[in-house]
């Protein structure tokens, strides 16, 4: 699978996006406006974000990408 240089902010949104998603999947959630709002902003941060207009966010499977491993917490992130 093909890898990807993903940006320090990036990933910490998208884990953020992840954490916030689990919080409200929960059984009774607590504050779920506060996460649902919460989950817009991290979205529009993710979509809009500068990574996906280089020639490696451009491929699609960057998204997928990004998305699978911040689920199991395995993320490259770029350092230099």
């Amino acid at each position: 699978m093909e890898s990807f240089p993903f940006p320090d902010d990036l990933v910490q949104t998208q884990r953020a996006w992840h954490a916030a998603y689990r919080e409200l999947a929960t059984s009774r959630p607590r504050h779920t406006t506060e996460l649902r709002r919460r989950l817009l902003v991290l979205s529009v941060r993710i979509q809009w974000h500068p990574f996906w207009s280089t020639p490696g966010g451009r491929a699609p499977a960057a998204r997928v990408e990004l998305k699978r491993l911040a689920r199991q917490g395995q993320l490259e992130v770029r350092t230099a």
